[in-house]
């Protein structure tokens, strides 16, 4: 091809471009002063007569351009249609070459004149593409094929075409930014020259062929069914029949390989015929079999060709190649398959020219990326994307989903396109960028494309989501998830800090092997030290990353207890903003105090006393619509601070409708708070206790931020984070900036198959029973492990914390508030060390998504990706055994085991506030005799009814205790749910080697066969 030609095919090519951008600025122009009803037309006439310019274009030029309208022809599910019927007619043939360069072609590559090498060769092609034409023929021996010859001069051409389109991807990534395709056609530069020798294809027929035999395949897709239809030269051989009714008739390299994966069995290997044809760079001989092709509608209803099923086998072929194989056909185009006429109808697979063959590690790190999304856990999503190379420039990092939600989103019939083409524009529309794409997720994409542009082609819905778990799932089962049996560093390395803790390690051990646990924390405090810090597991099911002291749990209705000790501190503190009063006046006082010289930091110290000067006391026997005077709606007005904490105010169902309409409106504190002031009672306060499963913290959040003036994360703060020194290990709503250290949850499906055995229980309200709560549970790791949820502020149930931070907070309580001693020096990193909301090189603020998060939100730098890996706790080889055989305090006065610590901070005042949390004593009155919870926390009792302590458990087995007059803490934070049983015989085991008084309701546990265990009352509140 001469310069002269190579620069008019430039010029036409950039010509034809800039007219078709050009116009299509023009349209949105124009669009602007169209009445809203013919705006829909207008589009149509601009796609259609700019779709009529790209095929003229293309059948002119050919080439590489031939190949990406083909491409364009399948994605139904994103282009107009006006785009699909022009270009759909590249999928069956282009103007062929003419007879005389075919043979031509033939005769220079095998070195043969025609009539030696074929007794019949017909001289009108079969079909026409980009790179070549096929004939059919006639061996000499009699088997009938198909000849697959190069075009002359296709490669020179290709390659100017590669240049050409690479400059308009580069022009077009300047003009119009969201649409940077480089990483793609970088990719296509350096896989579409393989397409050009045809000796390549063979090797990869043959490698297809090896592979294909693999047994896996027909155990994971049963009655799957596939052929693949090749001829290459050097012999024939048939492969077909395989097990599960795969079938395949090749042979090659490539085709070899995807055999043996699909396990078809080889039918001939060993009987080549004597006349054998070598295959060369430009020419190819196939074996002939006949089909329907898949954009002949009218044939495949002909012969009742069931198009779901055949899209489905398709795709399940191609799940088997990438997941298990790691070596695909990368071209999945609807020219490139037939269906066989004869029932069962089995799809034909043609072509092998571009082929991907993935490392080891690539390919679990795409099956991780796949399951990740499937279970909507980001954390191992991103490790995924790490260990692919793939580096996401985002303002949050709950947009990998969305990447990977482009990858894996169910194919719709062509006639939703318009909805996909609107969710594109707004995924597009959030400037997602990427650093770093590594080649092979750009071919890996291009075949998800490819399939989904083919399923909606054929007007059928694929969930690509069902059909490829099992493949994914089958990668990693070997490589992820490895217990303590195999998993030498399954306890995180760290120091024991007592004797107890030393057996407690291997009592975990045990629990491990039977596979109780997934990722734990446990850690405890005695008297006022630290003797149990111990991380064991891993942070996912799909995140084999070490859980570490400083990881974070969500801890699901633990939360409870920490929004309750929020109430009991603004009571404690006395600090409540006066009613409806303006701030505007201490503001106005800021500022008149600055003549007198007082100091800024001085004057924000005047500003709160005049703040609490113009406020009065929050009361335990206040009414709640006199603080949130939106509450008072339909009967509310009775309803005091005390009903709400003993759960007893008669909402116990409010929202439950939440999780039928829109779960993720649980993220939206605003229209949350909107409902629960509008709902209406079922019960008059202080009648009934109904453990408030879902209301509970909605209204402690209302009365925590009105009472205050403050936003829940500042009082919090103020309240607990700060004074107990537990920045950046417990959050209620986590900042961004943390997520590489987050627990992502999955379900022990033991457990749960024992809720049938659930009856119905009195102290739980009716949407909250065994059936609501089967649902509840195989719901939440999906709902709880989306970034989107744990941001939010869920006061009732969405705590993330560290077990050593949540023991501390626990401590604080034992000893009446008194802050313990600095956290065990043992424990890398030190508790606190974190910041508590993380900073970035970037000062620009992340943008609102739904649910509210704190206003210093920081946007992520390019870099946070990187920080998945780069974790590692340093630890010091020191053991110290504390346990001094201290007995309990046996006096009969709950404050009586209180000794307070020499440490004079305290973050409560109140002498009695054991009585307070439990609603005994002087709090007796505002209780409901004989229930579950005293104020804002479960009561713990011995088997005699004597008080032993509080806390509050989370749904999934997470834990909260203390025992008061023992001066002993606990928490429990794990992220593989149950109904309790694996918590309650960590805490029956620790109690009984400490040789302390055990709840009633852990005393159950210390049976010897967990399985007989009595789940009457599961450890969910």
């Amino acid at each position: 091809m001469g310069w002269g030609n190579i620069y008019r095919r430039r010029l036409k090519v950039f010509t034809v471009t800039l007219i078709i951008y050009l116009d299509y600025k023009a349209v949105q122009q124009r669009e602007k002063w169209t009445k809203k009803s013919k705006r829909s037309a207008l589009w149509e006439k601009a796609h259609e007569r700019n779709a009529k310019r790209v095929l003229s274009l293309i059948i002119e030029l050919e080439g590489l351009w031939v190949k990406l309208g083909q491409y364009l022809s399948t994605r139904a599910d994103v282009l107009p249609g006006a785009y699909i019927v022009c270009l759909k007619q590249l999928q069956d043939s282009l103007p062929p070459r003419s007879l005389h360069e075919v043979c031509q072609t033939i005769q220079k590559e095998l070195g043969k004149p025609m009539d030696d090498l074929f007794t019949d060769f017909v001289q009108t092609p079969l079909a026409t593409a980009s790179i070549a034409q096929v004939h059919r023929a006639t061996l000499v021996n009699g088997k009938e094929v198909v000849v697959k010859v190069q075009h002359m001069g296709i490669k020179e051409i290709i390659l100017e075409d590669l240049k050409n389109a690479k400059s308009i991807v580069d022009w077009i990534a300047w003009a119009e930014p969201q649409y940077d395709f480089n990483p793609m056609i970088d990719e296509w530069c350096k896989e579409a020259p393989k397409e050009l020798d045809f000796n390549t294809e063979a090797v990869t027929i043959n490698v297809s062929i090896e592979r294909m035999s693999a047994s896996s395949f027909i155990e994971l897709i049963e009655d799957g069914m596939l052929v693949v239809v090749v001829r290459l030269g050097k012999g024939v051989i048939g492969i077909s029949g395989g097990r599960g009714g795969v079938a395949l008739v090749q042979w090659g390299k490539n085709t070899r390989t995807v055999s043996r994966n699909l396990g078809c069995q080889n039918k001939g290997e060993d009987n080549k015929p004597a006349h054998e044809v070598d295959s060369t760079e430009t020419v190819l001989v196939l074996e002939y079999m006949d089909g329907i092709r898949l954009n002949d509608s009218e044939s495949l209803e002909a012969y009742d060709v069931n198009k779901q099923k055949i899209v489905e086998e398709i795709t399940r072929a191609y799940a088997h190649q990438i997941y298990v194989d790691g070596f695909f056909n990368g071209d999945p185009h609807p020219g490139n398959f037939l269906v066989s006429k004869e029932p069962p109808h089995r799809p034909i697979l043609l072509d092998f020219g571009l082929t991907k063959k993935l490392s080891s590690s690539v390919k679990q790190a795409l099956a991780k990326m796949f399951l990740a999304s499937a279970e909507g856990d980001h954390v191992a999503l991103l490790s995924a994307f790490a260990e692919m190379g793939l580096k996401l420039r985002l303002d949050l990092p709950e947009q990998a989903m969305d990447v990977t939600s482009v990858f894996f989103r169910n194919s719709t019939p062509a006639n939703e396109a318009y909805e996909n083409v609107k969710n594109l524009a707004e995924q597009r529309a959030k400037n997602m960028k990427v650093d770093a794409f590594p080649g092979d997720i750009v071919i890996f994409s291009r075949v998800l494309n490819l399939l989904r542009g083919l399923s909606s082609s054929m007007n059928v819905r694929i969930v690509y989501m069902d059909i490829m778990r099992p493949f994914a799932e089958s990668v990693l089962k070997e490589n992820i998830n490895k217990g303590p049996a195999v998993n030498a560093r399954w306890i995180h390395e760290t120091p024991v800090h007592s004797d107890v803790e030393a057996k407690l390690r291997q009592f975990l051990l045990e629990l491990g092997k039977d596979d109780k646990i997934l990722g734990m924390q446990v850690c405890a405090y005695k008297d006022g030290k630290v003797i149990i810090d111990t991380a064991a597991g891993v942070l996912g099911k799909y995140d084999p990353r070490p859980v570490q002291p400083d990881s974070l749990f969500p801890v699901f209705s633990v939360t409870k207890g920490i929004t309750a000790g929020m109430v009991h501190w603004l009571v404690d503190n006395g600090i409540m903003a006066s009613c409806n009063l303006s701030w505007t006046w201490p503001k106005v006082w800021m500022y008149a105090l600055i003549p007198l010289g007082i100091g800024k930091d001085s004057r924000k110290d005047w500003i709160k006393r005049l703040s609490y000067a113009f406020a009065r006391k929050l009361k335990l026997e206040d009414n709640v619509a006199n603080i949130w005077p939106e509450f008072s709606s339909n009967g509310k007005h009775l309803i005091k601070v005390h009903h709400v904490l003993n759960h007893t105010s008669g909402l116990h169902n409010a929202l439950a409708d939440l999780r039928e309409e829109d779960p993720l409106l649980f993220a939206d504190w605003d229209e949350c708070l909107k409902r629960m002031a509008m709902a209406a009672p079922e019960t008059e306060p202080g009648q009934v206790q109904l453990y408030h499963y879902l209301s509970f913290g909605w209204l402690c959040g209302g009365i925590i931020e009105h009472v205050s003036g403050k936003k829940f994360q500042e009082v919090l703060e103020e309240a607990f984070i700060h004074p107990l020194n537990i920045e950046g290990e417990l959050y209620v709503g986590i900042p961004a900036g943390v997520e590489s250290r987050l627990a992502a949850l999955t379900l022990d499906t033991s457990d749960l198959s024992k809720l049938s055995e659930l009856s119905t229980r009195s102290d739980l309200p009716s949407t909250f029973q065994a059936g609501n709560i089967s649902q509840l549970v195989t719901a939440m790791p999906a709902l709880f492990n989306m970034l989107n949820i744990r941001r939010a502020i869920i006061p009732a149930a969405n705590g993330h914390c560290s077990a050593r931070a949540l023991a501390r907070y626990y401590a604080a309580l034992a000893d009446g508030g008194a802050v313990p001693p600095p956290h065990s020096r043992l424990s890398k990193p030190p508790l606190g060390s974190h910041p508590h909301i993380p900073k970035f090189p970037s000062n620009e603020n992340s943008k609102n998504s739904k649910g509210r998060k704190s206003k210093d939100n920081p946007k992520h730098s390019k870099d946070f990706i990187d920080s998945i890996h780069n974790r590692n706790a340093s630890t010091d080889s020191v053991t110290m055994l504390i346990h001094d055989g201290t007995s309990p305090d046996s006096s009969g006065s709950l404050e009586g085991g209180f000794t307070q610590s020499n440490n004079d901070s305290k973050i409560f005042c109140n002498p009695r506030i054991h009585d307070a949390f439990l609603g005994v004593g002087d709090f007796e009155n505002l209780t409901i005799p004989n229930g579950r919870f005293g104020l804002g926390f479960k009561q713990y009792k011995t088997k005699e009814g004597s008080f032993i302590g509080f806390g509050h458990s989370g749904m999934g087995g997470s834990t909260g205790y203390c025992d008061v007059k023992n001066r002993f803490s606990i928490a429990v934070t794990l992220n593989k749910m149950s109904f309790g049983s694996t918590t309650g015989r960590i805490l029956h085991f620790i109690c009984s080697e400490l040789n302390l008084p055990m709840p009633e309701e852990y005393l159950r546990f210390g049976e010897k066969d967990p399985d007989t265990l009595d789940l009457a009352k599961p450890l969910i509140n």
